[in-house]
């Protein structure tokens, strides 16, 4: 009885119709994964449901963390964001001594028997760690910005030191929109930005895969864009309504079909019309959660969820562009959909997060007003 008025208060309060955009980012990708897993398991002499099993216990999981984060009030989570920042901190300076490599690039741990991806955790932990820090600034003699600053350094070295260059755009893009709409003057943002353009130079003349990446965007008839050729084609070949479930060729030739080019197997098996929905859905997410910060007075709760919707919509961009030829190509999962354990148990978290954050004030659990 008591669970089942706890429920029905969380679901009273919370942000319903996000809920359910998020459950349908969710269907899409048990049938994604599930239409590409035996494919992408056979060539590496896994069982067929090696994939589409796992990513359920990932889904699953994820919905936990969504649910349980989304039951906190801002005071909670700014203090296990705080906590989970140092932890994921921590696991990144490991990962320079203790990880392993995968593609030319050490970002990978393994943690009793799970691989474990320390730089996808400390994203949403960053953006609500900075979203405070900047919240601060209000308070006369706080040195926010130089306190920022700082973090943000100490988060570039370790995950360039890695590399990975795509990740670092993220974070980066995250702290400008948290600087701009804690109302730095756009001085700072134009240094920051061109500071990430001359990282961008920096990283093309210093990073063979860097070069080879852009060089493969800027020449696509080059015979070393294997992949987004096949990617364009699978969605020539999807026209408007697809070939239908499992009935894709090009999940037989991508080996990373289930992760990074899993919307191009959407385009040839569903087509455009499956496509432009599951665009729509993060389009919805990203202006309903704008929506609902738009009268928020709360300063650290406006930008930390600035940062969070951000970071969700600007990966599902960088993820779709790829897959169209649209940016250079980069390992980064599409939100909820892309098979992988370290990107939906921490876009669990974020979206949990920001569930919290954006919810009607009447909380699920009462805490007393007292602050970090």
């Amino acid at each position: 009885m008591i669970l089942t008025n706890l429920i029905k208060q969380w679901w009273r309060t919370i942000d319903q119709q996000a809920v359910i955009a998020y459950g349908i980012l969710i269907a899409f990708s048990f049938m994604l994964v599930t239409t590409t897993s035996s494919a992408v398991a056979g060539k590496i002499g896994l069982v067929d449901n090696y994939f589409s099993s796992r990513q359920i216990l990932h889904l699953f999981v994820g919905a936990i963390f969504m649910v349980a984060f989304s039951s906190l009030d801002k005071k909670w989570i700014k203090r296990i964001a705080i906590l989970g920042f140092l932890f994921s901190l921590t696991m990144l300076i490991l990962v320079k001594f203790y990880g392993y490599e995968v593609k030319g690039a050490t970002r990978w741990i393994r943690i009793a028997g799970f691989s474990y991806q320390p730089s996808e955790f400390l994203k949403p932990f960053f953006a609500v760690v900075t979203g405070w820090i900047l919240s601060l600034k209000y308070q006369e003699g706080f040195p926010s910005f130089q306190v920022c600053i700082l973090l943000y350094a100490l988060v570039a070295v370790l995950i360039l030191i890695q590399p990975d260059v795509g990740m670092l755009i993220l974070i980066t893009a995250v702290f400008a929109s948290q600087l701009f709409i804690a109302g730095f003057p756009i001085i700072w943002i134009m240094v920051a930005f061109m500071g990430g353009f001359f990282g961008i130079v920096s990283a093309y003349f210093l990073l063979p895969h860097v070069t080879s990446r852009i060089n493969n965007f800027l020449d696509p008839v080059s015979n070393e864009n294997y992949q987004i050729s096949k990617s364009i084609l699978a969605f020539e070949e999807g026209g408007l309504y697809g070939r239908g479930p499992g009935e894709g060729s090009v999940k037989q030739h991508l080996p990373d079909s289930h992760t990074d080019f899993i919307f191009a197997v959407a385009g040839e098996e569903f087509g455009a019309i499956i496509c432009i929905m599951i665009i729509g859905v993060f389009a919805f997410i990203v202006l309903r959660s704008l929506i609902r910060i738009n009268n928020e007075q709360d300063k650290f709760i406006q930008l930390a969820s600035i940062g969070l919707i951000t970071q969700f919509g600007l990966q599902a961009v960088i993820n779709m562009g790829v897959t169209l030829n649209l940016l250079p190509t980069k390992g980064m999962t599409l939100p909820f959909i892309s098979y992988g354990g370290s990107s939906t148990l921490a876009i669990g978290i974020a979206v949990g997060m920001l569930l919290g954050l954006t919810k009607h004030k009447t909380s699920l659990v009462k805490y007393k007003n007292s602050d970090v």
